[in-house]
């Protein structure tokens, strides 16, 4: 791991992980994460998605996760207010359009930025698709979707997994452009993690996963 520089946002101490009958994922890992954009790096398989879940709240494992000053095993409701993770597998927004979904995942954040948000969509030439149900757009859509909300966020932690996948080369080219403009001056942390490494952006810091 290469040290963030920045004071830390979310630290993890000791955290273990394991599914039912299988090897252990994760055993006592630690890291520490501060603002600005943070690479979770590992090959297809390693577990960098279920990181991502147990760094939203949304696994539980044993050891401590201290996100902005909120512990998830003490305060998991303030933990989780100041976390911005959709999983891409997910469907609990098929029914609902694109406008909805954006409005249901920036509920409870101050910080949201609608200007921002604006800005990404028209970037990610999404206005045509907003007012569509979400189960009517294509897969590289939807993560656009949820790639606007996310980067128009205010929330502490920002978790993306793969973001460039099923993307168009221009929206990855914008996503890559609008985090390289972030870079250095977002308060928040970002973490992106990818199975490739990422030279498109510059980094804070970057996180190789330990071997299970």
């Amino acid at each position: 791991m290469n040290p963030a520089s920045t004071a830390p946002i979310l630290v993890v101490k000791n955290l273990s992980f394991a599914y039912p009958r299988r090897p252990a994922l994760l055993s006592a890992w630690s890291a520490s994460i501060g603002a600005g954009l943070t690479q979770l790096y590992g090959g297809d398989g390693s577990g960098k998605s279920t990181v991502l879940r147990l760094l939203a709240g949304k696994l539980r494992g044993e050891g401590q996760l201290d996100l902005a000053g909120a512990r998830l095993d003490q305060d998991p409701d303030t933990y989780g207010r100041n976390v911005f993770f959709v999983d891409p597998e997910t469907d609990a927004f098929n029914d609902i359009s694109a406008t909805q979904c954006t409005a249901s995942l920036s509920a409870g954040d101050p910080g949201f930025d609608e200007a921002k948000w604006r800005a990404l969509v028209e970037g990610f030439s999404l206005t045509p698709h907003l007012e569509k149900p979400m189960y009517m757009l294509s897969t590289g859509s939807k993560r656009k979707v949820w790639l606007a909300a996310a980067l128009a966020s205010g929330r502490a932690l920002t978790l993306l997994d793969e973001p460039t996948a099923a993307l168009d080369a221009n929206s990855i080219r914008f996503l890559w452009r609008t985090l390289s403009e972030s870079a250095g001056r977002d308060e928040r942390a970002i973490v992106i993690a990818s199975a490739e490494r990422i030279d498109a952006v510059p980094l804070s810091a970057s996180i190789e996963l330990p071997s299970s």
